[in-house]
């Protein structure tokens, strides 16, 4: 990740949180999380980011590549991976797959937002970070 800074992600990340918030206030609480995926890819469009949408993990054990049937809902510019949820309440679930996610794909920061809250941004996201982005210079 030659050239990524942490204040490149952390602008990055202000970025898609403001556009899920966004998708949340034309739509609001209480849809299915395919239709907040969709609207979502639609404003990552229109503000110009590119992501990744249903992007496979691959899984390697023991020198094998193993079939599993990851997907990420998007991945951002090769460096956020981004978990969608529409639930009742998010469980500790949610954060360890998003942890594996990206450490799967060796990304310093995921993002997990639940559409299913009245206010996104005090509710419904909470970001991750792991080694990687200690490694990141500021």
């Amino acid at each position: 990740m030659k050239g990524l800074t942490k204040k490149y992600l952390d602008d990055l990340t202000y970025e898609i949180i403001d556009s899920c918030i966004e998708v949340h206030k034309e739509l609001g609480p209480g849809l299915l999380e395919s239709i907040y995926h969709k609207c979502l890819k639609k404003e990552l469009g229109i503000r110009r980011i590119a992501f990744t949408s249903e992007l496979s993990i691959p899984v390697f054990y023991k020198g094998d590549t193993i079939d599993a049937d990851l997907k990420c809902d998007l991945f951002i510019e090769n460096t956020i991976v981004l978990e969608l949820k529409a639930v009742d309440r998010m469980l500790p679930l949610y954060e360890a797959q998003l942890l594996t996610y990206m450490k799967l794909l060796e990304v310093p920061k995921g993002i997990l937002i639940n559409f299913n809250v009245n206010n996104i941004f005090h509710d419904g996201q909470k970001t991750l970070i792991n080694n990687y982005f200690r490694l990141i210079p500021d």
